[in-house]
């Protein structure tokens, strides 16, 4: 199977770059991606920057003007968030969005979403924040109510938290069957049995032996709901930042502040093709890149080196 690549941008902090430029440089790296051969591009949907990334301070565009404006810059690349929080919209008005996204993008939107879980940001944009059972109870009744409105003309559902009655999505998506639904997490109780039921893309965090483990969970949700696992995309995001010499590792690791260093793994592209390779063995379709370290179009068209690595030996096989 072809192996399927995103490139994820939760950073938009860049040194020397105004406001008034940054969606430029955003443009610029979307761009490098689409050119470099990645499938998706995605942006965080967020209000505050989350703290594995940067201060909660740092810019942060909001995740569906963002990808309306890409949508016009690109051709080819697939567009979404990783992932929209169920609490944020109502999820009829989610539909509609990505619905537009989807014809202003001529069939290439993606929905992502997830159960949300950044406290600090509901709390300052007044947002209810519910234990994370209930929160999984929205996303439930969310993923049905977008599915509906996707695939079918005037569709009704009423469940304990949110209802919609005959409710019109007009025009409607340009990709049959709507767009592509990305759940993202890895509960394996709640999330992953979701996964099972609506996903089309999974996109998972951890090692390849904790990623790994979340792929059996996920195979025996679909065995109970009578889902054929073949047809869910399983990514992840992969812990490397691939970099074109020896002295690049050494100068990667100095631009992270020292209690993020264990976080990062920077390696040549053939020791990066072995890692996706791993993974691939494991029963992985797809990586998950992120612009926090690879922030340049430069080390984006170095990315595109490993992609067509990783390809011609799929052609190859």
């Amino acid at each position: 199977m072809r192996p399927f690549f995103g490139y994820h941008m939760p950073n938009f902090t860049f040194a020397g770059v105004s406001d008034a430029g940054l969606f430029d440089r955003v443009v610029e790296l979307t761009v490098a991606a689409e050119a470099a051969g990645f499938d998706l591009v995605t942006v965080m949907d967020h209000f505050y920057q989350i703290g594995v990334v940067g201060a909660e301070e740092e810019p942060m565009l909001e995740a569906y003007t963002t990808l309306g404006a890409l949508a016009a810059r690109t051709e080819r690349v697939m567009l979404g968030t990783m992932v929209s929080g169920v609490t944020y919209r109502n999820p009829a008005l989610l539909a509609k969005t990505v619905t537009t996204l989807d014809v202003v993008s001529k069939g290439r939107a993606v929905l992502g979403i997830g159960a949300a879980w950044n406290e600090s940001e509901h709390q300052g944009y007044g947002f209810e924040f519910p234990p994370i059972g209930r929160r999984e109870d929205r996303l439930e009744e969310a993923l049905t109510i977008c599915k509906a409105m996707f695939t079918q003309e005037r569709p009704s559902f009423e469940g304990r938290y949110y209802k919609i009655d005959r409710a019109l999505n007009s025009p409607r998506p340009i990709q049959p069957g709507g767009p592509r639904i990305l759940v993202g997490g890895s509960g394996e109780k709640r999330t992953l049995k979701l996964a099972a039921q609506f996903a089309d893309i999974t996109n998972w965090f951890g090692s390849l032996e904790e990623a790994s483990h979340k792929l059996g969970v996920l195979d025996r949700h679909c065995e109970a709901v009578g889902r054929d696992p073949s047809t869910i995309l399983r990514t992840v995001m992969v812990p490397i930042v691939p970099v074109a010499s020896e002295s690049d590792k050494a100068r990667i690791l100095e631009s992270v502040p020292e209690d993020r260093r264990a976080m990062v793994n920077p390696v040549l592209l053939d020791e990066a093709a072995e890692i996706l390779r791993r993974y691939i063995d494991a029963g992985f379709g797809g990586f998950v890149f992120r612009n926090a370290l690879i922030r340049t179009p430069e080390a984006v068209s170095l990315l595109g080196e490993l992609i067509a690595m990783m390809r011609s030996e799929e052609v190859s096989a």
